[in-house]
Parts: C-alpha cells; sequence; structure tokens
C-alpha cells in the first residue's frame, strides 16, 4: 500500500530514468479511446447542443461556485447535452497524414482520452430522473439506471449542499488502461490533469450559461462506484460536479443551515442501492494492470459522507489561515501587470474558444503583448470553485513563469502574485533550459512564456492525507484547461500542456519555492 509521497517520488520522471527504462509502446494493443457498452438503452436529445454567448474570458474568470457577474439568468434547467458536448464531446475532425481524427473539446495527455462523464439527474431539461453515460463519438447517452439516484450522492458527499440542490451531478471517471498504455504508473496523475482539462470546460459552459456550479473533490468514494457500475482495478470516480440549484432533492438539506429527515423522499440511498454490472466491450485485445494506480486512488479514498465532510472542512480551515500555498515574499523585483479589463477583452464566446481550441506543436519567436500575457493569467488563475476551498482564490498552489518573449517583460523567472496582478522575479532563464526542463522537448523554450503550477506534496499529504494530493493535482488540471481556454479566446494565441522533469524543475525554482515540485505545464505564445 503506498501513500500519495510515496507514488509522487515513484512516478517522478528523471533523465537517468528514462535513459534506463526500455519500455516500448504496443501499438498493436493500443485501447480505444472511449467505452462501449453492449446492452444498454440509449438516449438522444433533440436538437443540437447550445453553448451560451458568454465570453470565454468572463465565464473561466471565478473562484465561486455562483457564476460571473453580468452572465443573464438561465432560462431553465442546466442543458446536460450542451454541457457534455462542451466537455468531452468531439468538436472538429482534424486530417493527419490522410486520416480523419476526432478532436475532442478539452485537451488530454496522448490524445488517449481516458476520462468518461456520467450525469446523475432529477427532471431536467429533456432528461427524465436517471443515470447516464455520455458516449463522445455519438453524442448520445447510455441509460445506466432509470430513476432519481441523486440521493446516493448527497449521501456520499456529506449532504453538500451543492449537490443536493443541484438538478444534475456529473461524475468524472478514469478508466485506466486508456492512459497507462502509454504513461504506465503516472496515469494516477494525468487522472486529475485530464479531468481537469474537461470540468474546467464544463465549469466555463455551466457559469456562461447562468447556473451554479462547483467541483466536489469530498464524497466518499465506494457508493459511487457502486452506483456507476464500476470495478475501481479498472475506472474509478474522481470529481462530482453539481450544476444548479433549482431542483432541491425532496428531504434534503435545502440550504446550509437547514435540513430535513431524508425519510421524506421515496429516492433510493447507498444503503438501498441495488447493484449492477453493465458489460463493456473491452478496451484492447491484451489490457496490462499497473497496479500502482488503483492502489494511490484506494489509498485516498474516503470511507463515508461523514468523512467527507470532516475531510472538506479541514481543508477550508487550513486554506483560510494560508499555511499552505502562497510563499512568503523574497523581496525580488516587481513587475506590475496589466490584464485588459471586461469592456476591451476579447469577446470570443465559450463555445467558439472550445471548437477553436488547439494544441500547438511549433513557436515563433515573436514577443506577445503584455496586456495579452497578464490577461491569459488574470483570467485563468483566479483559483477554482472547489468544496475544499470555499472561494479562497490561495488554494494549494503556486504559480511559475519563465518568461522568454513578452514585451515590457525582461527575459527571467518569475513568481506570479494573482491578488496583486504582479509578478515577482526570482532568476534567470534561457530557452535552451526551458526546453530541457520540460523533458528535453525545444518547443517549451520556443513559447513566450511556461507557466508551472507547483505545490508543496510533501505538506499537503502531511495535513490532509492522501486526498489532498487528489486536490493538489485537480487543482493544477482545472487551471491547466483554463490557460488553454483563456489563450485561445485570443485569436493569435496558441498553447499546449507538456510535462516535465519533476526534480529538475523543483531544483531550478530552488531556493524561492524550496519543498515545492511541479503539477503542471503550460506553454502559451505565437504559433509558428
Amino acid at each position: 500500500m503506498v501513500d500519495a509521497r510515496e507514488y509522487h517520488e515513484r512516478t517522478n520522471h528523471s533523465p537517468e530514468r528514462l535513459r534506463e527504462e526500455s519500455f516500448r509502446l504496443d501499438r498493436s494493443n493500443q485501447p480505444r479511446p472511449y467505452k462501449v457498452y453492449e446492452d444498454l438503452p440509449r438516449f438522444s436529445p433533440d436538437g443540437d447542443p447550445e453553448p451560451p454567448e458568454t465570453p470565454a474570458l468572463a465565464a473561466v474568470a471565478t473562484d465561486d461556485p455562483e457564476p460571473p457577474d453580468g452572465v443573464p439568468d438561465p432560462t431553465g434547467d442546466p442543458d446536460v447535452q450542451a454541457l457534455c458536448h462542451y466537455a468531452a464531446g468531439i468538436t472538429k475532425e482534424l486530417e493527419i497524414q490522410g486520416q480523419s481524427m476526432p478532436f475532442r473539446a478539452a485537451a488530454c495527455t496522448g490524445k488517449l482520452y481516458h476520462v468518461d462523464l456520467y450525469a446523475v439527474t432529477g427532471e431536467c431539461g429533456q432528461f427524465d430522473p436517471g443515470v447516464y453515460h455520455f458516449d463522445p463519438h455519438s453524442g448520445e447517452f447510455d441509460v445506466l439506471r432509470e430513476g432519481d439516484f441523486r440521493p446516493v450522492l448527497a449521501d456520499a458527499s456529506g449532504d453538500h449542499a451543492g449537490v443536493t440542490q443541484a438538478p444534475v451531478t456529473f461524475v468524472a471517471t478514469s478508466q485506466w488502461w486508456r492512459n497507462a498504455w502509454k504513461y504506465r504508473e503516472r496515469t494516477y496523475r494525468h487522472a486529475f490533469w485530464d479531468s481537469g482539462t474537461i470540468l474546467a470546460n464544463l465549469l466555463a459552459v455551466a457559469h456562461g450559461s447562468g447556473h451554479r456550479a462547483e467541483v466536489v473533490a469530498g464524497f466518499a468514494d465506494d457508493p459511487v462506484v457502486k452506483l456507476l457500475g464500476l470495478d475501481p482495478d479498472e475506472e474509478a470516480p474522481l470529481e462530482l460536479v453539481p450544476v444548479g440549484s433549482s431542483a432541491p432533492i425532496p428531504g434534503r438539506r435545502e440550504s446550509p443551515n437547514t435540513t430535513v429527515s431524508p425519510d421524506a423522499t421515496d429516492s433510493p440511498n447507498s444503503d438501498e442501492l441495488e447493484p449492477i454490472d453493465p458489460e463493456e466491450r473491452p478496451l484492447s485485445d491484451d489490457p496490462v494492470d499497473y497496479p500502482l494506480v488503483p492502489d494511490a486512488w484506494r489509498q485516498s479514498a474516503l470511507d463515508d459522507g461523514e468523512a467527507a465532510a470532516a475531510w472538506r472542512e479541514s481543508v477550508q480551515v487550513e486554506v483560510a489561515d494560508a499555511s499552505l500555498g502562497a510563499r512568503p515574499d523574497a523581496d525580488g523585483e516587481r513587475v506590475e501587470l496589466r490584464p485588459v479589463d471586461a469592456e476591451t477583452a476579447s469577446a470570443r464566446p465559450v463555445g467558439n474558444t472550445i471548437e477553436r481550441r488547439g494544441s500547438c506543436r511549433d513557436y515563433s519567436h515573436e514577443p506577445i503583448s503584455d496586456r495579452k500575457f497578464a490577461t491569459v493569467l488574470d483570467r485563468a488563475l483566479r483559483g477554482v470553485p472547489a468544496d475544499a476551498f470555499a472561494g479562497d482564490l490561495n488554494g494549494l498552489l503556486d504559480c511559475y513563469c519563465l518568461v522568454h518573449a513578452v514585451d515590457g517583460i525582461d527575459r527571467g523567472v518569475y513568481e506570479y502574485h494573482p491578488t496583486d496582478d504582479e509578478l515577482e522575479r526570482v532568476g534567470d532563464t534561457d530557452r535552451e533550459t526551458a526546453g530541457h526542463l520540460a523533458l528535453g522537448q525545444s518547443v517549451v523554450g520556443d513559447a513566450a512564456a511556461n507557466v508551472y503550477l507547483v505545490a508543496d506534496v510533501d505538506a499537503v499529504v502531511e495535513e490532509f492525507g492522501n486526498r489532498g494530493y487528489r486536490l493538489a493535482q485537480l487543482e493544477a488540471g482545472i487551471a491547466l484547461g483554463r490557460l488553454y481556454l483563456a489563450t485561445y479566446a485570443h485569436l493569435e494565441l496558441g498553447g499546449r500542456g507538456f510535462t516535465f522533469f519533476d526534480g529538475e524543475v523543483a531544483e531550478y525554482l530552488s531556493p524561492h519555492a524550496d519543498g515545492q515540485t511541479p503539477m503542471t505545464l503550460f506553454a502559451f505564445g505565437k504559433p509558428a
């Protein structure tokens, strides 16, 4: 059994480890990047998914579950179809080397698309109460259960108010083998990076539509496993995302301060849930097990709703005290950033931004505008609307930028201070070193800027247990997804997430970032 600190250390990239490895991809055994249920009924919503017209930069710029100021009030229930399509669906087909390749709404490591979305609904628009699995290729929904099973999630979350009031709660899962085929034990990290980019889109579409939405990281895992009919050795739940607040579960808490006995509802709770085991088509001929991945997941599981509520409260108290996250000032040179205001910012809508999002493979060395650079950071890194943070901007992460070509900002390494909209210079950098740190990928050094999100893993696990490690990786994944959206909201910018040599990045950012290690990396600039 492994705790998160040991898992993190065992899955660190280093030049020495990569040189010693003899691993080769088996293309003949590559898993299908989506799951297929053999015999489940399907539901096809009428019409095409319609995203909101809210600008992407406005939709991502919130650390609060409530939609941002200025967003129109919703006209009805959350649009489950649109939320799934623009979070995890296929948004375009690209022709690559003469072959048509489906392109998903959110970025995923290796284009392996191992994260699935399930919707647990009451009466919600076109959807009858039930448990649904979203099929990204057809845009249809597999029906796993009929009836209102939201009380199961309410129980699992410890009656978290967002879950008990939402007409729909989404569950993100990872089917391990679809990513482990290439990334092996590191897949547990990727599960939160890749679900994070999906949830960034989901939150943006929900908030842009005027609906309340947040990420719930504190929940009992086994009831959700049972609800969806999963085997955690193969697929496991990662996060809950309740959307909307117009349909409280009967008999459940209707506000944070009022509770009604769950006996008032006829809907099943966790104890009454009948198991299901829907048949799935095999992903490939010979799936390979990487036991470290489900083991790390199990070591971070919470036993019941009471444990989930207690864990959530412990994180909220500690983060509010700011004892984790922000580093003390080091009196480095400060650079004031000037993000543009809402009136002059790009008005590119959420849906259009998601559709044009790419994965930039080549960057020019041409500098980008300091105003656009500042705007991307300002909108994307305002904090994550998550149950454990309760609207706190700090979270568990710090941000460091390797600036190579930004108008008016000298080349160097900077810590970004989001509350002050300032950069603090902490060192020098160059393009060659930046490429080396990113697993020797020189293209990273070609970008105008590299954004590292870092966390003190030892401190996080010491304070919040193995579940805290999930939260740190997830916060970084959602920030990564928002960096994509804030970048592609600007016509002449492009970006992409990359991996890195963990220890070398940590050493490079020291002594200012002593004890911290990278969670995610995003490089952006002008495409070549």
